[in-house]
């Protein structure tokens, strides 16, 4: 037994894989319990350390790390159930818990997938995995219901890892930067009811969802009852609103919005320029030995009796090498994996990780791997159909949002037709990012056009319904009101091709050329880049110049706030804001009464008093409206 310099037990583990032990363990056993004496006995890590759990503080060491060890594998993707038999006075020395490796009845789903798929189907896990953590019950909860007789999953395995096992590169994928902090910027998810269909939405916060919900018409929130009752409050809020002072003071400032631009050396997209600027690492993309180990362990076992070269194997597991010598290094790192789960513990009572037999003959001469005799681990390998319908539906999202590259896009939808195949109808549990609804198709392509300074041929439909066609130089993207628009500059027939200028503006407004257009993306019903034969010289023009124009005929209103600097606010596109108290006064110009109204209710928490009158009507009929639609249901 290994003691530590203060009496305290020290765990021993001589060759780092006692996570793997335990699985052996486990899984030799399935489907009987093993009480955590038998564990303690018969993983060799755990023996050296606890021997025979005699004490208290043997157990109570043990149950510390044994928990530690649990939540490891559930974070991979496998699950240890517990139970607790019930106490008795005849039951001295008896102990009080009992695990067993759940396995699960149910059938999982194999596919094939293409290497080009690879790139599209981490993202993709990326996004579900995420959706899944972020809408998992409180464990504490939970457990405080359950009985004490109860099996119980206390680490509930987060979804993933037997997808690793059919698509083994999946961890080696980059996953681009700006998806990552769009996704992990959505800290929560709530079920939503939109017409009879149910949606996970994930969303910032609390203003966020409510904003989603009021946007679209008839939907109601199902799940979680925090976010219900967020919902409420802001509604109870907006009900109370009263009337504000219409007055503009000589001394307020302008919001500036974010907008994509000529003039930003590396454009962003208007999303991530929002979100999280901190750089946050691929959370699920884990890369320790004992991960990599898990993962070999379950496609070896998934795929018993093939054939994999060692090269093979070492691009899957730990990503491409860079020339021969790194090729030679991942190579050695594999056949030490394969070593490990093939090792048989020293002391014939214990077991120890020897998942699989390996074609040790035909691995020396040829470099090859081949395993067989599975520990009944297979049954771990794949996609369970739960998973699989939420992966189906993280697909189809990210084929029709501009979070992926045009040609990943077009490789995500090929993709989902093949998934959705294998997902009954109406079981894919539809799913959506907040603020990333509107984004027409139109956006990567105007986003491209701004990146490279180049010309968009354009057909789109006017405000009269007519489609037309115009050369233009795409200068900038802003967000207003949630609709996405764009400012072309339309003087481009000194840059324009000879078979491009019949398509150049020759609009005029006051007698003299008009130079600018604003339209929504929509719009942009087709559009492709044409290169200029010379550099074109677009002015800078502010948003809220440009906003001016496509407002003409929208509407004054106002807002009082009860703090200052309030970050919704920032993304008011033009609005001019004072002190007011202890608050802001924020006077903007609204284009949809309905927008105002949702934005109102949506931040009703920091909003005390709007204005005109009209508006404040609105408001509160709807708030109002909400609230019974509600109570009735």
């Amino acid at each position: 037994m290994a003691e530590g310099t203060s009496g305290r037990r020290r765990f021993s583990d001589k060759w780092g894989k006692h996570e793997l032990d335990v699985l052996a363990v486990l899984s030799s056993a399935f489907p009987q319990w093993l009480t955590s004496r038998q564990i303690a006995q018969r993983v060799k890590a755990y023996a050296d350390s606890y021997g025979e759990l005699a004490d208290q503080a043997a157990k109570a060491a043990f149950a510390k790390q044994f928990q530690r060890d649990r939540a490891k594998l559930a974070a991979m993707g496998i699950a240890i159930e517990s139970r607790q038999p019930e106490y008795s006075s005849k039951s001295e020395g008896q102990d009080f818990a009992s695990y067993r490796l759940q396995l699960g009845d149910e059938p999982r789903i194999r596919l094939m997938f293409e290497a080009e798929d690879m790139p599209v189907l981490a993202a993709a896990n990326y996004l579900a995995r995420s959706m899944s953590i972020s809408s998992e019950p409180d464990q504490a909860q939970v457990a405080a219901r359950a009985s004490r007789t109860t099996p119980r999953v206390p680490q509930t395995p987060i979804p993933g890892l037997g997808l690793d096992s059919i698509a083994p590169g999946l961890g080696t994928q980059h996953i681009p930067d700006t998806l990552v902090k769009v996704i992990d910027s959505r800290r929560f998810a709530a079920t939503i009811d939109v017409d009879g269909e149910h949606l996970n939405v994930a969303y910032t916060d609390s203003d966020d969802l409510a904003m989603f919900v009021l946007e679209h018409p008839g939907a109601t929130i199902v799940s979680p009852q925090e976010a219900v009752d967020a919902y409420h409050r802001r509604l109870h809020a907006a009900s109370q609103f009263t009337l504000a002072d219409e007055s503009a003071s000589p001394v307020s400032a302008s919001v500036v919005s974010p907008a994509i631009s000529r003039d930003i050396s590396e454009p962003g997209d208007p999303e991530s320029i929002k979100a999280q600027n901190k750089k946050n690492g691929s959370a699920f993309q884990t890369g320790s030995e004992v991960d990599r180990r898990l993962r070999l362990m379950l496609f070896l076992s998934a795929h018993l009796g093939e054939e994999f070269s060692m090269g093979e194997l070492a691009e899957r597991f730990i990503g491409k090498p860079k020339n021969d010598d790194e090729l030679k290094k991942f190579v050695n790192i594999i056949h030490k994996d394969i070593n490990t789960l093939t090792t048989v513990s020293d002391d014939g009572e214990m077991a120890g990780s020897q998942f699989f037999d390996i074609d040790w003959p035909l691995l020396d001469a040829e470099g090859i791997v081949s395993a067989t005799n599975s520990l009944g681990l297979e049954r771990l390998a794949g996609i369970s159909p739960q998973y699989l319908s939420m992966l189906t539906a993280s697909v189809s999202y990210l084929a029709h949002s501009p979070l992926l590259p045009d040609k990943q896009r077009a490789q995500a939808e090929d993709l989902y037709e093949r998934l959705r195949q294998h997902v009954s109808p109406g079981q894919t549990p539809w799913l959506s990012l907040t603020g990333y609804e509107l984004e027409p198709r139109s956006f990567s392509v105007v986003k491209r056009a701004i990146n490279t300074d180049s010309l968009l041929d354009m057909e789109y439909t006017d405000g009269t319904g007519r489609t037309r066609r115009k050369l233009v130089a795409p200068s900038k993207i802003f967000i207003d009101e949630g609709v996405y628009y764009a400012a072309v500059y339309t003087d481009v027939g000194s840059a324009a091709p000879k078979d491009k200028k019949a398509y150049v503006s020759k609009d005029k407004a006051n007698g003299k050329p008009r130079t600018w257009q604003v339209l929504r993306l929509a719009r942009i019903e087709k559009a492709e880049l044409v290169k200029p034969t010379k550099k074109i010289d677009v002015p800078n023009m502010p948003v809220s110049e440009l906003r001016k124009w496509s407002f003409d005929n929208g509407t004054e209103a106002v807002f009082i706030t009860d703090q200052r600097e309030l970050p919704f606010i920032k993304t008011l596109s033009g609005a001019t804001v004072e002190q007011c108290g202890a608050g802001e006064k924020v006077h903007l110009t609204v284009s949809s009464d309905s927008w105002f109204v949702a934005f109102c209710i949506a931040h009703a928490r920091h909003i005390t008093a709007v204005a005109p009158e009209t508006l404040r009507t609105m408001i509160i009929a709807r708030a109002e409206r909400e609230l019974s639609i509600s109570e009735n249901k």
